[in-house]
């Protein structure tokens, strides 16, 4: 009788363990389709908001193996959000497609541009939205053969270096009913910890002077290329009068036409960051007294258009652990001979200092939790301030890799970064198992996140009231 028992009671177990190997064991099947789904993209970089043929390969990949899509989500032409199932609960994967400026690379491990001066991804986001494609599948197959109740929902978010596309989301309301988001991100390293990111605010400012000749007739010009560098100075003295977790990063984006030639027009690009997305905004209003001075000692005239806003990402803890707990279950990345010595050679052109070693990429980072904000910025802090939001990184790059460079690139068009990739999907489609399975994880993950929070909180986008900006990278 107690056999009996104890079968019954481990019969669900046995079941669960089964069904997770057989997902697992598709997924690798399918690792090559995804890895050539990741490369096109890679082979095609495209800029935020321009991104056409990524997102429209995404979505077909999606609409063809059975979900709905509905394109020009939040009135983005590239945007999109693909859904399969219906009722409770919601679980949400993010993918993003966006490439950057000037980082073009071939899959080598020395600097070769595909493009001199070209586009690239050297964030990674081909994988991103290939491995987010491939969980989103993944569950929804695993769905329909174990009669699962619930939604999964792949969004698409376009133009996250700096575009802002999840604030349009998110404000357009298209995450309401959502009880748990998941993404992923490329990185050198794996790692599934509760920790948070930098708040920022970018903004262009604008000066408007008066033309002339610089030699001819001096004082007949009002120097708009002034006006930038006088903000800029200040802005530069402000560097010791804000709190030291601040960052504050700029480039002239247009400073004249010719040297004889006073400048009429010029433009400076600012980002302005911190943990707290209030001192951010209370950094920015001073960096538009400096630059409403700029103008008035320069007689010039200033106009600033916001780019972006984003919050810092709130951890939750509920579900990273979760997240975690898979990941080790996954495993790190094992180098074959070829992409140990392709590591190798990465790894001789990090700058003097760097420490990395191509074994690193088997490790899982311990687990943490932290909401002191390091490293750069991301539009999923406002989705996390919204809805519970779980992520991870893995290692698609090599070891020691810093984002947004040439060598990230290069990993990621090979097997390395395909590698890593898979790792995230697997892991995202198992954590999103759990919670179909335990659905009242959510309730505890909201709870998280109301605390974090904190009372009378109310969300209102960085960006204010402005639309998408489409334009932001032509």
């Amino acid at each position: 009788m107690k056999k009996i028992i104890l079968l019954i009671f481990l019969l669900p177990l046995f079941s669960a363990v089964a069904q997770e190997q057989e997902v697992l064991k598709k997924l690798d099947a399918k690792a090559d389709f995804y890895g050539d789904l990741a490369r096109q993209i890679w082979s095609n970089p495209e800029l935020g908001y321009l991104e056409t043929k990524s997102s429209a390969l995404l979505q077909k990949t999606l609409t063809e193996a059975g979900f709905k899509v509905t394109a020009g989500a939040a009135g983005i032409p590239t945007a999109f959000v693909a859904e399969y199932g219906s009722g409770k609960p919601v679980i949400g994967i993010m993918a993003e497609f966006d490439a950057l400026p000037g980082v073009s690379q071939e899959a080598v491990p020395f600097r070769k541009p595909v493009v001199e001066g070209g586009a690239g991804h050297a964030c990674g986001h081909h994988l991103f939205g290939a491995a987010s494609v491939a969980a989103g599948i993944s569950i929804m197959d695993w769905m329909k053969a174990n009669k699962i109740k619930g939604t999964v929902r792949v969004y698409g978010t376009p133009a996250e270096e700096g575009g802002g596309g999840k604030v349009y989301i998110a404000r357009a309301g298209l995450i309401s009913d959502v009880d748990a988001m998941i993404h992923w991100h490329p990185s050198s390293q794996n790692a599934a910890g509760a920790t948070s990111s930098l708040a920022n605010i970018s903004t262009k400012f604008r000066f408007y002077g008066e033309a002339s000749h610089a030699a001819a007739a001096p004082e007949r010009g009002k120097s708009s290329l002034d006006a930038v560098e006088a903000m800029n100075f200040m802005v530069n003295l402000m560097r010791e009068h804000v709190p030291m977790e601040t960052r504050m990063h700029y480039v002239i984006t247009k400073g004249g036409e010719a040297p004889n030639v006073v400048p009429a027009f010029a433009e400076s690009y600012h980002y302005v960051r911190h943990p707290d997305a209030l001192v951010v905004k209370q950094i920015f209003e001073r960096m538009v007294k400096a630059a409403e001075g700029a103008a008035l000692g320069t007689q010039t005239r200033m106009e600033y258009e916001v780019i972006n806003g984003v919050y810092n990402l709130l951890p939750n803890e509920t579900l990273a652990r979760i997240m975690h707990k898979n990941l080790e279950k996954i495993g790190g990345i094992t180098y074959t001979p070829e992409e140990r010595k392709f590591a190798e050679d990465i790894i001789k052109t990090y700058p003097a200092g760097v420490k990395a070693t191509p074994d690193d990429a088997t490790k899982i980072a311990p687990f943490i939790v932290s909401e002191e904000g390091g490293g750069g910025s991301t539009d999923v802090g406002d989705i996390s301030w919204l809805v519970p939001t779980v992520g991870l990184g893995t290692a698609t790059w090599v070891p020691g890799t810093s984002a947004h460079t040439w060598q990230a690139v290069a990993a990621g068009g090979m097997s390395i970064g395909q590698k890593g990739m898979m790792v995230a999907a697997k892991t995202m489609t198992l954590t999103a198992m759990d919670i179909f399975n335990n659905p009242s994880v959510t309730g505890t993950a909201l709870e998280e996140l109301n605390k974090r929070r904190g009372e009378g909180f109310t969300y209102e986008a960085l960006v204010g009231n402005r639309q998408a900006p489409l334009d932001y990278r032509k």
